[in-house]
């Protein structure tokens, strides 16, 4: 049973790395990394369940949170240009 959803997985992993490289626009492909990394984060925790082991989802709790960090810098990036905007104002386009 956890081989069939790591097999399934990996085809959805397959299917985000598509969107990822083929998406046009730049939000398309930020959804995208998104999904690869949450699909990195089921993939962490069926393989701990496959080898007896699950520890593995204390990583996939940290790697969640660097996830979602990791997406709120980039999306801030995209939408002020830098990092250290305090984000009181809008830009002025």
């Amino acid at each position: 049973m956890f081989a069939t959803a790591a097999f399934a997985i990996l085809v959805a992993l397959g299917l985000a790395v598509a969107r990822a490289l083929l998406g046009p626009t730049v939000f398309d492909r930020m959804l995208a990394v998104n999904s690869i990394g949450n699909f990195a984060i089921l993939m962490l925790a069926v393989f701990g369940f496959l080898t007896g082991r699950p520890e593995f989802l204390d990583i996939g709790i940290l790697y969640a949170l660097l996830n979602v960090i990791g997406t709120i810098a980039v999306l801030k990036f995209f939408r002020f240009g830098d990092l250290a905007h305090s984000g009181g104002e809008e830009p002025s386009s």
